[in-house]
């Protein structure tokens, strides 16, 4: 029943996000040892960058902090200043919200 709900939850989401080449949509996907993080046009069909983080020293909170200030610093490397932030269905908290703590901490507007 939950997985079901969550599922409901994330298309409906996805209907309204569209992702450009000026602003893709960041996609994240939290798993139970690691979290990723995909840039994605989604005019185009295109994946533009991705990236992919797991627990370390620090526990997975921390690492998910990391992921998003990476993600933000190759981000405007590669000239993207804005994204859509999808959480994919899960809740904005926790190691979702670090991810998007740590792409604004890197200069990223959500």
């Amino acid at each position: 029943m939950d997985s079901e709900l969550r599922e409901k939850r994330r298309r409906r989401i996805r209907a309204r996000l569209k992702g450009t080449a000026r602003r893709p949509r960041a996609s994240v996907w939290r798993g139970t040892r690691s979290i990723s993080v995909q840039l994605v046009d989604d005019m185009k069909g295109h994946t533009l960058l991705s990236f992919r983080r797991t627990g370390g020293k620090g526990g997975k909170l921390k690492a998910a902090g990391v992921l998003g200030e990476e993600v933000g610093k190759k981000a405007l490397e590669a000239g993207i200043k804005e994204v859509l932030f999808d959480r994919g269905g899960y809740v904005y908290h926790g190691r979702v919200k670090a991810v998007a703590e740590g792409m604004r901490k890197a200069g990223l507007n959500l």
